[in-house]
């Protein structure tokens, strides 16, 4: 079984798709980052945060399970379980994503375990830890911890039978998401994340993380040469894959986020929008981060 993005989504980056200006980082960040005060910040929970050590250096992943829960479970396990090792990205696009989770590394493969039913959407109700950036006409954006969502309106709630309304998450520069094959659940093992915004994914492929720090190690991940994207000779890989809560904390590193509840966010988040005009994104916005702690290991 071949796990992999669509015909369409691979053609149209094949075909020169070219990334929004999203890419860009927003002047305002660093200067917001450096003025908020320490209350400001928000630290990743360590059984929330994914180290994914690659002979490229290290990603840092935040888990959603508010966005994904069985998604996350499943990569918990599998870190757990040492399982993500020395597997390969073996499918990486440029100005797209980069793949890896196959065991055989050329995208046939995936885990013992069995497929997960996809959570392309999840629910939304007041208890989610969301902050709006902007509405659309129909729709709000805004920030679950790091993932950048887009969400049916909040007034909405009060005619749903549950009280809550749609999310889904926003492919930006750094989601991680789910590849499967041409089954909506069939996703397994095999993850890509997001090297550029791209948001033709959005609903159709689960989002079950973003990367808070890395991002920078994405884009440097070895591109294919191959069929739709394949890596032919001598791809990248995992060193090592855990989730923080599992190393000693003498190993951990400790991530801060800017806290989007925060009105030092909120100026920023003004900000880009003013910048941007009718071309605001959602993804335009890039959450500063603190790493302290552990560092890497040497390989």
């Amino acid at each position: 079984m071949t796990m992999r993005l669509t015909a369409l989504a691979i053609g149209l980056v094949l075909a020169g798709a070219s990334p929004t200006l999203a890419q860009e980082t927003a002047a305002t960040a660093p200067a917001a980052a450096a003025a908020a005060p320490l209350a400001d910040w928000r630290t990743v929970p360590a059984d929330n945060l994914m180290i994914i050590d690659t002979n490229r250096g290290r990603i840092l992943v935040e888990l959603a399970p508010e966005a994904a829960p069985l998604h996350v479970e499943r990569m918990r396990l599998l870190a757990r379980r040492a399982f993500f090792d020395g597997i390969v990205f073996h499918r990486v696009i440029d100005g797209f994503m980069a793949q890896t989770g196959d065991p055989l590394g050329n995208g046939e493969g995936q885990s013992p375990y069995p497929d997960i039913k996809a959570e392309f959407t999840f629910r939304r109700g007041p208890e989610t830890p969301f902050s709006p950036v902007a509405s659309p006409a129909g729709a709000m954006l805004g920030f679950l911890n790091s993932l950048p969502i887009q969400t049916q309106p909040t007034s909405l709630m009060a005619t749903t039978g549950d009280g809550k309304v749609h999310g889904w998450g926003a492919y930006c520069p750094g989601v991680a998401g789910m590849a499967r094959d041409d089954a909506p659940d069939s996703a397994n093992s095999q993850f890509f994340l997001m090297r550029q915004p791209y948001p033709a994914l959005d609903k159709r492929y689960t989002v079950w993380g973003n990367v808070v720090s890395g991002l920078d190690v994405v884009r440097a991940i070895k591109v294919g040469d191959g069929e739709n994207g394949a890596v032919t000779a001598e791809p990248d890989r995992m060193n090592r894959v855990r989730i923080a809560s599992d190393l000693p904390e003498a190993e951990r590193p400790v991530v801060q986020v800017l806290d989007t509840s925060s009105a030092t966010f909120r100026a920023l988040a003004d900000g880009v929008r003013t910048a941007r005009g009718a071309d605001f994104s959602i993804c335009d916005i890039v959450l500063p981060v603190q790493v302290s702690g552990a560092a890497a290991p040497l390989v």
